[in-house]
């Protein structure tokens, strides 16, 4: 979650000892979960909320089709596969060898 690990939350606890410290922190621990349970409350009732509201249509929103990255996955694999259909046709062969007297094709609008 967020890219912290063990390490991070071990050096953010120090800090946090250092800055606060030891007499101060376990209020502060105490307040960080109580706005933990408020924010989890929060997201409950606005999710609960949105059910109420949107009823039985509720069980077809994908909220994580609304995700960015989903949508270019999405996009990405359409057009990959799009693009293995065009890859599978038998393409026309745009160039062959020249004749032994042939003048090679010369375009005017080109050079």
């Amino acid at each position: 979650m967020f890219g912290v690990g063990l390490p991070e939350l071990t050096v953010l606890a120090l800090v946090a000892v250092f800055v606060f410290g030891p007499d101060k922190l376990p209020e502060l621990a105490r307040q960080a979960g109580a706005l933990a349970r408020k924010v989890k409350t929060l997201a409950n009732s606005a999710r609960d909320d949105l059910r109420s509201e949107l009823g039985p249509e509720y069980a077809d929103l994908e909220l994580r089709d609304l995700d960015p990255r989903a949508i270019v996955r999405k996009h990405i694999i359409e057009a990959m596969e799009d693009a293995g259909d065009e890859a599978t046709k038998p393409r026309r062969r745009s160039a062959r060898p020249l004749l032994q007297h042939e003048a090679p094709p010369f375009d005017t609008d080109a050079t």
